[in-house]
């Protein structure tokens, strides 16, 4: 990794629109570094837990737009987007386009998208160059969002790369805390499987983009085994030394399953991430869902 001054002598500053999961872990490795951090929160009291971490912190939501823009973006080297878009579109996009399109030093941009652009294969494999076809509206409203971000780059002449992430575990967000909390189900689909990518290896393979640019650039963010929910579930179950749990046919448990929930279980698919291995060269911390719970236990 390059360290915090980049090759023109400007001081590196990563501006997030959408600070979260993913960039709150990938600014715990820049901060040690030298990096300026700034982006983006919808709660005041999350604002003042980023200013406590060095993060300067901005409210920004659909109704509550950046207060002085240039101010908040002045000395951006590299701008990455994690804001899901709503159903009118990307925030973002909507409301900062021009002010990102006029910013003179950016040297990498990176939007976080889905491999929800994919739609259902019925389990077969996919890869960058799998024609796009969302099954349900979340991934369209993706599709249009990845489309809006690559219209500006060609426009503003932006450094764009797009990862399409699997499902994301990590701390505090995995099959472990769920089997713990007794909130974990073993959902009964057969034929279905999902892909997965944990926390820290997105975290490295964004670092080894900024280390790497190669703008126009998409890469799918997955680890080397996919597999049913039901089996991770149950992988868990082991770990923690608890007995398997009972499989519940998927009919009964859709019943009660929120939509978020039921977009997952409406696609069954393997998400190919040979371009991010030979291309970008990155080398996966947790190749399977297997390490990277041991990992977490």
């Amino acid at each position: 990794m390059e360290n915090a001054v980049s090759r023109n002598g400007n001081e590196r500053r990563l501006f997030v629109f959408g600070l979260g999961y993913v960039a709150q872990r990938l600014a715990t490795r820049l901060l040690p570094e030298g990096w300026k951090v700034a982006g983006t929160t919808r709660s005041a009291e999350k604002a003042a837990a980023m200013k406590a971490q060095g993060i300067q912190a901005f409210l920004f939501d659909r109704g509550h737009h950046l207060a002085d823009p240039k101010l908040a973006l002045r000395g951006t080297t590299h701008l990455l987007i994690t804001l899901p878009p709503d159903a009118e579109g990307d925030p973002a996009l909507d409301h900062e386009d021009e002010h990102i399109a006029d910013l003179q030093n950016l040297a990498w941009v990176g939007l976080l998208s889905t491999t929800g652009v994919y739609g259902d294969h019925q389990g077969g494999w996919v890869d960058e160059t799998t024609p796009l076809n969302p099954s349900g509206p979340r991934g369209l409203r993706r599709v249009k969002q990845e489309q809006g971000w690559q219209k500006l780059a060609a426009r503003a002449a932006l450094p764009l790369h797009i990862f399409r992430l699997a499902g994301i575990y990590g701390p505090g967000r995995n099959a472990l805390e769920e089997v713990a909390r007794g909130t974990a189900r073993r959902i009964d689909k057969p034929g279905q499987v999902f892909s997965r990518i944990h926390l820290d290896d997105i975290v490295g393979a964004l670092r080894a983009s900024i280390a790497k640019p190669e703008p126009g650039a998409i890469y799918n963010l997955a680890d080397d085994l996919p597999a049913s929910a039901e089996e991770v579930t149950d992988y868990a179950c082991g770990l923690l030394g608890r007995p398997s749990l009972p499989l519940i046919p998927f009919e009964e448990a859709a019943k009660t399953m929120t939509p978020m929930a039921l977009s997952f279980y409406a696609d069954s698919r393997r998400v190919s991430n040979a371009k991010l291995k030979n291309e970008l060269r990155y080398r996966l911390r947790y190749p399977n869902y297997q390490v990277g719970l041991k990992a977490l236990k």
